[in-house]
């Protein structure tokens, strides 16, 4: 247990010092959890987010940011963003370390979108760092390839809130989109072989009606991707949280073990 202490202390030790050679951001004041210096939410968005978290925060002391930047300083985000979560803080202080940072610099003409999930050390058997991935993979990447900053940060936080207060494991999680996405190509295959059922008479005498035309193919395709997507489950709704609770208080002074995953479109 002190050997864990001690090196805990020094991961952190070194990481204050480490932040001070980067022209890291200081968190916004009054404080709050969502820290959008790069303005991908709009105002509504914002405020929506904010009372989920700060709801969050107050009955369970686990504190998830959401900080949006628009340039990482020439370092990997990865670096970025554990120095960023030591320098703040984030978590209920270092008895626990129960923060999370979701950090996400945004594409532009010039330069691909990064978006990377941090994890406090007393998070790190909950969210380990190949299940932070998937989450980037399954709830974000997609949502900001379409220009859904909101909707994807919003999914990834409804999936870490369901993860921390144990309304589903990581094997469960995993399970419903591999489920999903199994399930979505059976119905599109049965969808196909439906509709050409019907256009072909589904008869051993012969045909009322055969496929002569590519616009006949297309049909069956649209049908079959239409029958997908009826049965098709998206990632990241693992259930409501209506937010509430009052202002945020402040980061209680966690630290994280530097476990998470990113990734980048």
């Amino acid at each position: 247990m002190l050997r864990k202490i001690f090196t805990a202390t020094l991961l952190f030790t070194a990481s204050v010092l480490a932040a001070a050679a980067l022209d890291l951001p200081e968190p916004m004041k009054p404080a709050r959890l969502v820290n959008d210096f790069a303005g991908i939410f709009n105002p509504v968005q914002r405020q929506a987010l904010e009372s989920r978290l700060v709801g969050f925060a107050d009955s369970t002391s686990t504190q998830i940011a959401v900080v949006s930047v628009d340039d990482l300083d020439g370092t990997a985000i990865s670096d970025y963003a554990a120095r960023l979560f030591d320098k703040w803080g984030i978590g209920g202080g270092t008895d626990r370390n129960n923060g999370i940072l979701i950090l996400v610099k945004p594409k532009t003409a010039a330069s691909r979108g990064e978006v990377f999930i941090s994890t406090g050390y007393g998070l790190e058997g909950a969210v380990p760092d190949a299940l932070a991935g998937r989450i980037v993979d399954y709830d974000m990447l997609p949502r900001f390839r379409q220009g859904d900053y909101y909707g994807g940060v919003n999914n990834a936080v409804s999936t870490l809130m369901g993860l921390t207060r144990g309304e589903f494991t990581a094997d469960q999680y995993l399970s419903r989109h591999t489920q999903g996405s199994g399930r979505g190509g059976l119905w599109a295959v049965l969808g196909f072989l439906a509709l050409l059922a019907l256009l072909t008479g589904g008869s051993k005498k012969g045909p009322r009606h055969t496929i002569t035309s590519e616009g006949d193919v297309a049909r069956a395709i649209l049908w079959g991707s239409i029958l997908s997507s009826g049965h098709h489950r998206s990632g990241g709704g693992f259930g409501g949280f209506s937010g509430g609770g009052g202002g945020f208080g402040g980061f209680g002074g966690g630290f994280t073990g530097g476990g998470g995953a990113g990734g980048s479109w």
